[in-house]
Order: structure tokens, then C-alpha cells, then sequence
């Protein structure tokens, strides 16, 4: 990973870039983080590198001699380098950005200090602003540090073990669990007791479990791009209804995403007995993951182990009582049991029990075929990132 940093401080990033894991990082080589001064091409007798803003108002750093510095920097590494400004004018930093940067060849990041930089420059110059937060910074190289910090994590043995990476808040898009270390017991206060047994099995359901607690009561904003597979404490089964035998294009993506969500072997529900014979004759003729078909609702919750599944109905057109998809998926992390993903292709049939959810799946007002609505519902609740 090649980082370069405009800046007119380039002597704030001793410490940084030698000490703890970037600095070890460094050593090794494992990053490379080179530093160009901006006020080497400053103008004048002063090296100036900012002038007044037109119409009044503060200093702002000068086009020219940001170019200046920007070629220097492009000049370091290989092919067009990707320009990041951390500016109050842009998006959050968030992982997805920080895993993007982490992808580019050469990534040049420029300090902004006063008012900012010449909007022309950034215009033309600038490939993504990004902000740390909704505050006010002196300027520039606090974020830069962030950003480096984050984008190194990436990068394979800067960290010590590499699962921390993926045990990290915000990496499935979920808090962190909670942390402790001895002694076991601190001014009356234990550790919990799941983490004392020794039991791996409890201590990652526990982990997990918490994870959950954390995001939905701290941080519910981050469930629309959390990957919540890994957290469901039951297994995910998912049903086709289907009035006719389905055609065998939907056969083929039915076998094709239960593969790839890891998902246990699908029902499929014909309630006619001639219909089911018929099909059931056939599809011994097959290979692939063949579902299990049945006549009914109920023989389906007979064939789920355990406690009693969260059944979700993803319909093609909405109705009465229905919820938002991340309403279901909150609901999906709270349930203490197995959930049921059920797509009738067609009417629904009744009998699933109570507590049944209800969301839709439509385009520009329009019904999704079958096939569309699985492929969509599975990776909107259990994509991976």
C-alpha cells in the first residue's frame, strides 16, 4: 500500500508513522507513506501557500501551489495516484470508503488548513472528499492519520491476528462485543460468566449475541449495511410456494443461493398431491440440491429442528400490515430462533402460524418474478459485505 501526504506540517506525522502499528508497519515495509511538504512551493520570500478568499472571508490554500505538490506526489508512485481530501463537504468516513482506499494503487491525501482549498483545484484535482465528523478541525492531518490508520489495518499482517480485522466494529457493519481482562472480578463487578467456562462454542454465541444488543440499542442506523448471517442464532431455511411445479430456471436459483448462503436444503410446498408426486417423481431424476417437497405449511415447522422459526413471507406486492425491510431485518436479529424465508410464487396459503412477517419486494411499482425476489430478499438480510 502506497500512501502519499500533502501537507504543510509534515513534521506533526513524526510519531505517527513511527510508533505502535503503523510504525511497525513502516519498518517492515509492509506501507509505504511518504510526506511532501506543501510549503516547498510556496511563493515569494514568506514560501506563502494561501491567499485571501475572493469576496471576502479567510485564507485559502492557493491552486498553484497545490498543483505543484500534487504533481511532486503524483510523481512518487505509479500511474494516477486516487486524490482524497478530508473536507467537512463530504460523506462519513466508513469502513466501505476506508476498504475502497485500501484497493488503490497509490492514494494521495491532501491537508486542507483555513478556509480550505481553491475550489478549482478540488474540483479538477480531487477524486472523493471525506469527513471524520461533524466537528471543527484546525485542519487536515488528524483525518489524514485516521484515514492511514484505517486503510493499514487492511492490509495483511499489520495486524497481529488477522481475525481482530474482521472482529472490528463497523467490518459486518455491526458493533464490536464487549471486552474484558482480568482480575475476574473488579470492585464487586464479574466478568460474565460465559466468557469463564472455557467453552469456545458459548463464548462466540455470547459474542455475538451482545453484538447485537449493541447495534440495535447504540447504533441502529448501521443495520442497513450490516451483515447479519453470522449473528442469527438459528438456521435459515428458506420455502418456495408454488401453485404449478416451478420452471427450471427457478430450480437452478433456488440450488444456486442456497449454496451460496450457506443455507440448509429448501422446501418446496405444492398442496396438490397429484401436482407433488408428479414433480417429486422428477426431480429424483436431477441432481443438484433438490428441495424437500411437501403439502403443507405445517409439515414444513414439523421438519425445522429446535424452537419455533421466525417465519418472514416475502410477497411481490405489499399489503395491509406489511414492514419495511429493515424493520424485518432488526426483527430477524432479535429473534432467539430459526428463521423461515417463505416466497409465494403466486397467492400465499395460510397456516404458517401466528406471528408471521410480511414484506415486499416490487420495482418502480412493478412485481419481481420468483427468482428476483429470492436473489434480492437473501442478500439485502444475510449478504456479506
Amino acid at each position: 500500500m502506497h500512501i502519499t501526504i500533502v501537507t504543510a506540517f509534515p513534521e506533526f506525522f513524526g510519531d505517527f508513522l513511527s510508533t505502535s502499528i503503523v510504525g511497525r508497519a513502516v519498518k517492515k515495509e509492509l506501507i509505504q507513506v511518504d510526506l511532501v511538504d506543501l510549503r516547498s512551493f510556496g511563493r515569494g520570500g514568506y514560501r506563502q501557500i494561501d491567499d485571501y478568499a475572493f469576496g471576502s472571508g479567510g485564507m485559502v490554500l492557493a491552486a498553484p501551489q497545490l498543483q505543484d505538490a500534487l504533481n511532486e506526489a503524483r510523481g512518487r508512485g505509479q500511474g494516477k495516484p486516487f486524490v482524497v481530501y478530508p473536507s467537512p463537504q463530504g460523506p462519513l468516513l466508513t469502513q466501505e470508503i476506508v476498504e475502497t482506499l485500501s484497493h488503490q494503487e497509490h492514494v494521495v491525501i491532501l491537508c486542507g488548513h483555513y478556509e480550505g482549498l481553491d475550489e478549482r483545484f478540488v474540483q479538477r484535482e480531487v477524486d472523493l472528499e471525506v469527513t471524520v465528523g461533524d466537528c471543527v478541525l484546525t485542519g487536515g492531518e488528524i483525518p489524514a492519520m485516521a484515514v492511514v490508520d484505517a486503510m493499514s489495518r487492511l492490509v495483511p499482517g499489520v495486524v497481529g491476528r488477522g481475525e481482530a480485522v474482521a472482529e472490528d466494529s463497523f467490518y459486518r457493519g455491526m458493533l464490536d462485543h464487549p471486552h474484558y481482562t482480568r482480575p475476574a472480578v473488579w470492585e464487586g463487578m464479574p466478568v460474565p460468566e460465559a466468557l469463564t467456562g472455557g467453552n469456545e462454542a458459548e463464548i462466540l454465541a455470547w459474542r455475538r449475541a451482545e453484538a447485537v444488543k449493541r447495534t440495535l440499542s447504540r447504533r441502529s442506523d448501521l443495520l442497513p449495511r450490516a451483515s447479519i448471517r453470522d449473528y442469527l442464532t438459528g438456521g435459515v431455511h428458506m420455502v418456495l410456494v408454488s401453485p404449478e411445479a416451478p420452471t427450471e430456471e427457478t430450480l437452478f436459483c433456488v440450488d444456486s443461493l442456497c449454496r451460496l448462503y450457506g443455507l440448509a436444503r429448501p422446501f418446496l410446498v405444492i398442496t396438490s398431491s397429484e401436482r407433488r408426486r408428479a414433480f417429486s417423481r422428477e426431480l429424483r431424476e436431477r441432481g443438484g440440491t433438490a428441495p424437500k417437497v411437501l403439502g403443507s405449511p405445517g409439515r414444513v415447522l414439523e421438519a425445522i429442528a429446535g424452537e419455533s422459526p421466525l417465519v418472514v413471507e416475502v410477497l411481490s406486492h405489499p399489503r395491509d400490515g406489511s414492514f419495511h425491510s429493515l424493520e424485518v431485518k432488526r426483527r430477524c436479529l432479535e429473534h432467539g430462533g430459526p428463521l423461515l424465508l417463505l416466497f409465494p410464487e403466486g397467492e400465499n396459503i395460510g397456516g404458517w402460524g401466528t406471528g408471521v412477517l410480511s414484506t415486499s419486494l416490487t420495482w418502480e411499482g412493478e412485481s419481481l418474478p420468483v427468482a428476483a425476489r429470492m436473489a434480492i430478499a437473501l442478500d439485502r438480510f444475510l449478504g456479506k459485505r
